[in-house]
């Protein structure tokens, strides 16, 4: 469900903001604006320092996309790359020039054109393997941002809490003011632990299992054009990229079973 995430981040505000009411709490007197500023804004101001303004500026895009997911089909490439295979042991690697155009994904394009304009296997593999690297590495970036503010948040709380406490100290001439001058000030650790536990944390992994499916797709891709250059059966082509798939997906979709017309090219996946 590629929704999962973003149900899950909602779901847990709303079991604790409902663990509250049953307790007899008031949830608006949960906010509480200094610790706000202390763990919210000062868990992106470090992060910015640990980091860059330039990735920080990523965050929401970053969140995004692990709340949307991804939108792979490795039964559909599989299939699609079986029959571009089918395509080019018939017309030869030539052929392939027409269903350029019909290619959407940019990865699977550039593979494509190098082994029609005539590149060496070798270049081949050298050059989208670097693509993944690269790729890799901005998506450990990425996931990176939400690990270290997911380990600030809760210092900063606990800081706002200290912080919070000794105002509280200072104020001891008022006993009647200090059972809520004390419950005020564990916010900020409620905040700190809270946000990063059930919201940094969490996009951060999410990102990290997005990262990891790209991959898979992309080696599944890697795999077929380096096979197409190279002439082999595409039924023992099928049989290989099978192997990137689930067994339980396989059996649904039929990789291997189901043939792709000879010189159909389906639209790769986004």
């Amino acid at each position: 469900m590629k929704a999962i995430t973003a149900i899950g981040i909602a779901g847990t505000f709303v079991v604790l903001l409902l663990a509250v009411m049953i307790e007899g709490g008031n949830p608006m007197g949960l906010f509480n604006i200094p610790a706000f500023l202390i763990v919210i804004v000062g868990t992106l101001l470090v992060t910015a320092a640990s980091t860059s303004i330039e990735q920080l500026k990523r965050l929401p895009e970053l969140a995004k996309k692990a709340i949307s997911g991804n939108d792979l089909d490795l039964n559909g490439a599989a299939k699609r790359m079986v029959g571009l295979a089918e395509k080019a042991r018939r017309d030869g690697l030539l052929a392939l020039e027409d269903d350029l155009k019909d290619i959407d994904d940019a990865y699977t394009r550039k593979g494509v054109q190098l082994v029609v304009d005539g590149a060496d296997s070798d270049l081949v593999r050298a050059i989208l393997q670097s693509e993944m690297d690269g790729m890799s590495s901005r998506h450990s970036a990425g996931a990176k941002i939400f690990a270290t503010a997911g380990g600030f948040a809760p210092t900063l709380g606990i800081l706002g809490t200290v912080l919070s406490l000794v105002h509280v100290l200072e104020n001891l001439s008022d006993p009647g003011s200090l059972g809520h001058s004390i419950a005020g000030a564990f916010l900020a650790t409620l905040y700190g632990v809270g946000v990063a536990n059930v919201v940094f944390l969490p996009i951060g992994n999410k990102l990290k299992e997005l990262s990891g499916e790209e991959m898979l797709y992309r080696e599944l891709l890697l795999e077929a054009i380096l096979s197409i250059q190279a002439g082999d059966n595409p039924r023992m082509l099928a049989e290989k990229l099978e192997t990137f798939v689930a067994p339980g997906a396989r059996a649904e979709a039929g990789v291997g079973k189901s043939r792709v017309p000879d010189g159909a090219a389906e639209p790769a996946a986004a």
